[in-house]
Parts: C-alpha cells; structure tokens; sequence
C-alpha cells in the first residue's frame, strides 16, 4: 500500500495544481541497504567510508562522447549501473597482494527498507495515509475538486482489493461558511425587507434594503480579489460580521430619509440630507467595532512580524534591567 501511494497515486496527484503532496505514512520506504561485516572489515583494514567510496565511484552513468549516424549525432554513455541488486556485491573494494577485495567479501547487499517510524491503523486494519496540502495562494476547493477527481480516475486502474477511502476534508468548512455567509445575507435581506415595508409601509426602501445587502457582499467579494485575497474562513467570517452591520446602517439611513421626506423636502435633497445626518454616526460605530479587532495584529504568528520583533525587544529589555551580567 504503501508503494503504491509513493509511485502510482503520489505522481499523479503532484499534476494537480496548489497541491502539496509529501510522503505517505504508514509503510516502509524500499532502500539498498548494505549490511556490514565489523569483523571483516577491521581484517581487512577498512572503514565504512572506504565502501561508501568504492560503491559511488563505480555506480555511475559517464558521458563518453558522441557518435553521428547517419544526418543524426548522438550522445554516447558509459552505463556503469549494476543491472540488479545481487551485482553490486560483485564490486572491487581493494586491491590486497595481486587479489581483488570485493564487496561481497565484507558485506552483503540486498533489497531493503528504511527503518519504519510510524504506523496507521484504520478502524483497527494496517493501512497507509497520504496527507494532501494546499499550497500558497491556491483556493481550497479548487484543489479538493482537482483531487477528488484525480483519485477517481487513478482508483480504476488499482487492485480492486484497495479501497481509498478519505478520512479528513477541510473543504467541508469553507463550503459550510461560504453557505453561512449566503443564508446570513439572504435572511437579513429578507426579514429587513419585511420589516421596512410594516413600518414604513412603502416599496422602494423595501426594495433598496433586499438589493442593497447582496450587492456590498458581491462587492467586497471583487474587492478582495482585486486586492489578491482568497475566499477561507477568515474572510468570511468578516463578510458575516459586516452584514449585521450593513443591516443597521441601511436600517438607519432609510428610515432617516424617511423622515426627512416627512418633513416636505424633495426626494433627491431628502436622500443628501438624511445620508449627510448620519454618516458620522454610522462612520464612528462602524470604527468602535473595528477598534476590537485592533489586538489580533498584536499576536505572534507568521503573518505578524512587526509584532514578533517588537515583543523581543521588550522581553530584551526587561531581562536587561533585571540582570546583572550583559548577554
């Protein structure tokens, strides 16, 4: 199981693109393994180093030159790759009183595995585990999509005794607050709407209110790509902050230019006095709740270096003043 993950579904899934495929877990990686004699080598006066060297400077591919044929000139190898794992104990080490110290005469080569680290145990059967990652700016459900269909196709042509079975999805968050962000917006566009038209008893605000609300989410959503922001959790979390928000300015804003026409101005001056009125007001809430979020670009991370660099030097300082030898 685990060669296959290594060779077969590991090269296929590294085409495709923003994800990140390391080594499987759970099985032994195969290796040539050279398994020494002590006893034999201090006979002979060898070290470890001595066979490391003999088996790298006669496992090689040498170019040789070339050779035209015909309209066509090839480049020529010299192809010094034992064909098998037997032939390389047939390898010369030394040279002691006019006879040949092979490798076979202080150690034995054969096909092997490196030692095995860990075990993955599935619903108490052995198996094998390959973790698949997103990398850099790639978007999440573009590379789960692109796997999913990529294990499917590879899945045909493997035993059928194999079952590939996913165990862990992260895209499953991300649909869930992409669907949170949508039902927020569609719920507050909704009960606003409804409850502008029973107050105020007219169409056009109820109409601006259910526009207005998925309009500033579609928006910010070109803004945030114009900028080179992805879609994950954070930023959505933010767009369902914000639709609270955009409720009660719209909320606000209507209903003051409501009154404003109450009171026998013209549509067009009623809309510039009733959005002047209260923009200071909603621009001054709106920063108050941006204000909590200021200490979250105070926490460590990777993302917050300023943060990290100006927390050493206050741990510095303070371990300066409390000590009396110089670091």
């Amino acid at each position: 199981m685990f060669d296959v993950g290594q060779n077969f579904l590991r090269t296929q899934l590294t085409t495709v693109q923003g994800a990140g495929t390391p080594y499987p877990f759970g099985g032994k990686l195969p290796q040539v393994q050279v398994d020494l004699d002590s006893a034999k080598l201090q006979e002979y006066g060898l070290t470890p180093v001595d066979i490391v060297n003999a088996v790298a400077a006669q496992n090689l591919i040498l170019p040789a030159g070339t050779t035209k044929i015909g309209p066509t000139e090839y480049t020529v190898e010299m192809n010094g790759t034992p064909q098998t794992i037997a032939e390389l104990n047939d390898l010369p080490v030394k040279t002691l009183n006019s006879s040949t110290l092979y490798l076979r005469d202080v150690a034995h080569v054969r096909d092997g595995f490196a030692p095995q680290t860990n075990i993955v145990r599935h619903d108490g059967a052995r198996g094998a585990l390959m973790s698949i990652f997103k990398l850099g700016g790639s978007s999440t459900l573009t590379v789960v999509s692109g796997v999913k269909a990529m294990v499917e196709r590879a899945s045909k042509s493997l035993p059928p005794e194999l079952t590939v079975k996913a165990l862990f999805d992260q895209s499953l968050f991300v649909r869930a607050s992409i669907q949170g962000v949508l039902r927020e917006g569609l719920t507050a566009a909704c009960l606003t709407a409804v409850m502008i038209l029973l107050f105020l008893g007219d169409w056009r605000p109820t109409v601006i209110i259910a526009v207005s609300i998925p309009l500033s989410i579609f928006v910010s959503v070109i803004l945030l790509s114009a900028l080179g922001q992805t879609i994950n959790i954070m930023t959505l979390g933010g767009l369902a902050l914000a639709v609270g928000i955009l409720v009660d300015d719209a909320t606000v804003e209507i209903e003051n230019i409501e009154r404003n026409l109450a009171m026998g101005k013209e549509m067009k001056q009623a809309i510039l006095d009733g959005a002047q009125q209260v923009a200071v007001p909603a621009f001054v809430s709106t920063l108050c709740i941006c204000i909590v979020f200021v200490p979250m670009f105070f926490l460590a991370g990777v993302r917050n270096s300023f943060s990290c660099r100006w927390r050493k030097r206050c741990v510095l300082r303070c371990w300066r003043r409390t000590c009396s030898r110089e670091p």
